[in-house]
C-alpha cells in the first residue's frame, strides 16, 4: 500500500475540543499520528475566506507553516434552508466571535422559531484539506454532506455544537443522541475523512 503521506505525524490545524477528538476518533484506525496544533502553541488561523474550502486551506497552510509538518484542516458548518444557507461558514460564531455552542444553538432556535417543521431542512457540510506543506500546489480536497432538519428543542448530550438540534430521519433521533461510533460512520466529517483516508492510501 502506497501512501502519499511520507511522515509519521500530521498537524490537526483546529483547538476546536470537539473537532479534534472527533478526528482522533475517525483517523485512530489508520497508519497516521494526528496531532493538536495546540501541542505546537499555534493559534487559530485567522477565518476570512467566503467558503469552506478557502477557510480549510487558511487553516492548513497556516498550521503546516508553523510546525513543519503536513496539516489536516476541516472547515465545517450547518446550513438551514429556510436561512438561505445561515449559518454556513459562520456556524463556529452564528452568535458572535467567541460565542458558546449554547449560544449559537439558541441564536439558530430563535431565528427558526416561526419556520414550520417541514421548511426546516438542513445539511452538514465539512470541507477537508490535507496539505503536504505549506506551499502544496495540489492539496487534497475532500467533502461530506449529512442532510437533516433542524429541531424546535436541543435533545442528548453527545457530539458539540448543533449536534443536539440536527435531527437524522434515518435513524429518528439527534446527531447528539447517537453513540460516537454510530455518528462517525454517517456524519459530514466522517464521510470527508473515509475520501481522505483513501486518497492518503491509494
Amino acid at each position: 500500500m502506497t501512501s502519499r503521506h511520507t511522515g509519521e505525524r500530521i498537524v490537526l490545524a483546529s483547538n476546536n475540543a470537539g473537532k479534534v477528538r472527533e478526528i482522533n476518533q475517525l483517523l485512530a484506525t489508520g497508519q497516521i499520528e494526528v496531532v493538536p496544533q495546540r501541542d505546537f502553541d499555534i493559534p487559530d488561523a485567522v477565518e476570512d475566506g467566503l467558503s469552506f474550502v478557502e477557510n480549510a486551506i487558511k487553516k492548513a497552510r497556516h498550521a503546516s507553516s508553523l510546525s513543519g509538518l503536513p496539516a489536516v484542516a476541516d472547515d465545517s458548518g450547518i446550513e438551514v434552508d429556510a436561512l438561505k444557507g445561515a449559518p454556513g461558514i459562520y456556524s463556529a460564531r452564528f452568535a458572535g466571535e467567541g460565542a458558546s455552542d449554547q449560544a449559537n444553538l439558541e441564536k439558530l432556535l430563535e431565528s427558526l422559531k416561526d419556520v414550520p417543521e417541514e421548511a426546516r431542512t438542513a445539511r452538514f457540510q465539512c470541507l477537508l484539506v490535507y496539505m503536504r506543506h505549506a506551499k502544496d500546489p495540489t492539496p487534497i480536497i475532500c467533502q461530506g454532506t449529512w442532510e437533516g432538519r433542524v429541531l424546535f428543542e436541543a435533545r442528548g448530550d453527545n457530539g458539540f455544537g448543533y449536534d443536539p438540534v440536527f435531527y437524522v430521519p434515518t435513524h429518528n433521533c439527534t446527531s447528539a443522541e447517537l453513540p460516537a461510533e454510530v455518528k462517525n460512520s454517517l456524519s459530514h466529517r466522517g464521510q470527508a475523512l473515509q475520501k481522505l483516508l483513501a486518497a492518503l492510501t491509494e
